[in-house]
């Protein structure tokens, strides 16, 4: 399976390099908006094609699958590129910067007949994947309550991406993203949303907490930040037990299961699925896709991003955040749901 990668910065670093190492993998071309960039990343990786423009690369017919690593506020124009030249795409998270751009590359995609995936590797991690077959299958009754956190201790100047309003900043779309599609992969999309979250100087969150609640009862506490940093744990308590993750929730190595009037049980990642290599089970998965004919992931379907958008979505408007070029009045997520203000 022939990948392009589109942009050169550290996580396409961290992925190419898991990508080389799968057999079934080549990795034939790369992007960047300056040659240079692009011919360096090329030579570390051993690229054979090095493009200094984006619609180079979307345009190349050797490709089979293209990935999208820049910021997130650019998603929607690379990934829109590499669609509308008939590429399929892995696109990173937070899939965009709202719901609207979101629905915009999904019904781009579906028009092309091509493959869209968001990069939600946790979705494809192995001992997530058991996590929530546990959880599915009634291991700790009815989910109760969940609970996630992501922070970054920083600080982080104003200049940086993650302060830049421009550039999507702020601790929801690249941290809080995680707990929300923690909480959402066991319980789908909330009814209600409240949050509160301190704001930078720019405009964009420092840190936020948001509280999904869900018809049949069930809440979420969810907390991000760029300002203090966290164990990145998460619990899933039911009416019958509760499963911890003591840290790194989102690429774990072990999970508890507590189950009432049972001793714990620990499950463990197998060794070649540290945080080191981790970025391959998405990896895999696109390929496994790909050959079986499909659109999209049923590990990570569309519906189901399109629904963590509108909780972002719903979250950012909570707390007064908006991004350069979104309208005040809600028309950044115009299918986000009638959710109960705070």
């Amino acid at each position: 399976m022939r990948w392009g990668i589109l942009a050169t910065g550290g996580i396409a670093a961290a992925f190419t390099a898991d990508l080389v190492d799968l057999p079934d993998a080549d990795v034939v071309a790369v992007a960047s908006r300056r040659q240079d960039s692009a011919d360096a990343f090329a030579e570390r990786f051993g690229i054979p094609r090095a493009y200094g423009d984006w619609a180079a690369l979307a345009q190349d017919e050797d490709i089979d699958v293209v990935y999208v690593a820049t910021p997130h506020s650019a998603h929607r124009t690379a990934a829109g590129l590499c669609l509308e030249a008939g590429r399929n795409v892995l696109c990173e998270k937070a899939f965009t910067l709202n719901a609207r751009e979101a629905g915009e590359l999904v019904a781009l995609a579906q028009a092309r007949g091509s493959f869209l995936m968001e990069a939600m590797w946790m979705y494809c991690n192995p001992l997530i994947r058991r996590l929530k077959a546990l959880v599915d299958d009634g291991a700790i009754g009815e989910v109760r309550h969940v609970q996630a956190d992501f922070g970054l201790a920083g600080p982080f100047p104003p200049a940086h991406r993650l302060r830049d309003p421009a550039q999507g900043g702020g601790a929801l779309l690249d941290l809080g993203v995680y707990p929300v599609s923690f909480a959402q992969l066991l319980l789908g999309e909330p009814s209600e949303v409240t949050a509160r979250a301190t704001l930078s100087a720019e405009g964009v969150d420092l840190q936020t907490g948001a509280l999904l609640s869900w018809d049949g009862g069930a809440l979420a506490s969810l907390h991000c930040s760029i300002v203090g940093g966290t164990a990145t744990s998460a619990s899933v308590t039911g009416s019958g037990g509760r499963i911890d993750v003591p840290n790194g929730f989102f690429f774990p190595d072990r999970f508890v299961l507590h189950r009432d009037g049972r001793d714990p049980e620990e499950f463990t990642a197998e060794p070649a699925d540290g945080p080191r290599n981790s970025l391959r089970h998405e990896a895999a998965e696109v390929m496994r896709a790909l050959r079986a004919g499909e659109t999209e992931s049923p590990l990570v379907p569309l519906d189901g991003t399109l629904a963590v958008m509108r909780t972002l979505d719903a979250i950012r408007d909570r707390v007064g955040v908006r991004y350069p070029g979104e309208a005040p009045d809600g028309d950044a997520a115009p299918e986000a749901p009638a959710l109960t203000p705070v």
